[in-house]
């Protein structure tokens, strides 16, 4: 079945140009110009990715994944920002709303594809085996995708729930972001290895207590990330 593909951006040259690249490669796309419309839409169908002008009238890029992410009907739904921003910043705040990759225009339609078959690949992919793991108050569900702390669901991204997943599968050992960027984005080129810091950030956002003194996902400063194998 073909990933239907809702984009959103106010400029119709870049509308069309992504809108015809996508349907090349045999996706199902959805457009729109402006954020209000694109919420209706969103109401209404299903959709397999979201591709996102920051720039936008009326309800803002920025803005609008935020709305998204905080919906339980859409927080599932993977973003990817298109933007003219290149400020690095630009791209923190992106990925900390919750974005699972940003592009900037201008871009070269090859990597544009490249990059949407990479998101798509990662949010449908499951692990071999459904199980149950636990850490501490988290259990994880490699079947359902969910989380939950002290039974109560947490909202996690596809690429945050594949993180926090890698890790807790491998507890006690300690891994660099290269050693991510490896295990969980695997061979997209685009990634930069900041974006593991901001995944990381936003990861503990959503099941630390304290993010500032994490209990679940620490950090063992000038070498990487891991989970206590203790918990």
């Amino acid at each position: 079945m073909k990933a239907k593909i809702l984009a959103i951006d106010d400029e119709k040259d870049i509308l069309d140009l992504v809108s015809y690249n996508l349907r090349k490669e045999g996706f199902d796309v959805v457009t729109s110009m402006n954020g209000e419309e694109a919420m209706k839409l969103i109401k209404k169908d299903n959709y397999n990715l979201i591709i996102l002008d920051l720039m936008l009238p009326g309800i803002q890029g920025m803005e609008f994944c935020k709305m998204l992410k905080h919906s339980d009907d859409t927080a599932g739904i993977p973003v990817i920002m298109l933007t003219a921003k290149s400020e690095e910043m630009d791209k923190v705040l992106g990925l900390e709303m919750g974005a699972d990759d940003y592009i900037t225009k201008p871009f070269s339609p090859r990597e544009f594809i490249a990059r949407v078959k990479a998101v798509l690949r990662r949010t449908r992919e499951k692990p071999a085996v459904e199980k149950i793991l636990k850490i501490g108050d988290l259990v994880i569900n490699t079947g359902t995708y969910v989380v939950t702390k002290k039974d109560i669901p947490i909202k996690l991204s596809a690429t945050e729930f594949r993180l926090l997943l890698y890790l807790a599968e491998r507890k006690g050992r300690i891994f660099s972001r290269d050693m991510l960027l490896d295990g969980v984005w695997k061979d997209e080129a685009f990634v930069e290895p900041r974006t593991v810091d901001v995944h990381i950030r936003r990861l503990r956002s959503q099941i630390e207590d304290e993010p500032s003194s994490p209990k679940y996902v620490k950090t063992r400063r000038g070498i990487g990330y891991y989970v206590d194998g203790e918990l």
